[in-house]
């Protein structure tokens, strides 16, 4: 079994002493994972994808914040902006679309952890200056993983409602720059993007 799912849990669940995996080994094994601190976590010891185990973790309050741009055009922007959308309000629409992306990221990502979210926010703001819509998605919990997936999953699933429910006005609509603003809490401590 560990050849096709990476490392046994570090509890030595699933080793046995029939095929010389034993429970100090299976400690070693972790160890020798937590030491290779900036290497790839989703990657096992033969270069196979696997789910961390994050039992060894301790608790912590966790935050991060994620943002996207969706730049929709003048006739677009024009629409939404006076709600004039076919499927109706866009921006309402889209921050619940954004919500209930967040609290779904462990079904959507694979190797994701499924967490149990204290909070979620999801905010768009139309910008006149480049007929764009600016999305700001946060996502909090008291975990032992943090929640950078879940905040980027907000903004994008919000990003992606903005485009379906404006694409009857154009096909041109991009949704560009993904990415974690910050993140809080945990081993690595905080982190803000430009610092």
């Amino acid at each position: 079994m560990e050849v096709v799912f990476g490392e046994p849990p570090s509890n030595g669940f699933g080793a046995s002493e029939a095929n010389g995996v034993g429970t100090q080994e299976t400690q070693s094994m972790s160890q020798g994972s937590e030491e290779r601190a900036g290497s790839l976590t989703h990657v096992g010891n033969t270069g196979d994808a696997q789910m961390v185990d994050v039992s060894p973790k301790v608790i912590t309050n966790r935050t991060a914040t994620a943002s996207c741009k969706v730049m929709l055009g003048k006739t677009v922007f024009n629409l939404v902006s006076a709600n004039q959308m076919a499927k109706g309000d866009v921006l309402s629409v889209a921050k619940i679309a954004g919500i209930s992306g967040a609290k779904h990221t462990s079904s959507l990502i694979p190797l994701c952890h499924n967490i149990p979210l204290t909070h979620v926010r999801v905010d768009l703001k139309l910008n006149p200056d480049d007929f764009s819509v600016e999305i700001e998605g946060e996502a909090a919990c008291s975990e032992r993983t943090g929640v950078e997936m879940e905040a980027m999953t907000a903004v994008t699933i919000a990003g992606l409602t903005v485009y379906d429910m404006c694409k009857a006005g154009s096909k041109d609509i991009q949704i560009s720059n993904v990415r974690l603003e910050h993140k809080t809490g945990g081993k690595s401590g905080d982190w803000f993007r430009g610092k």
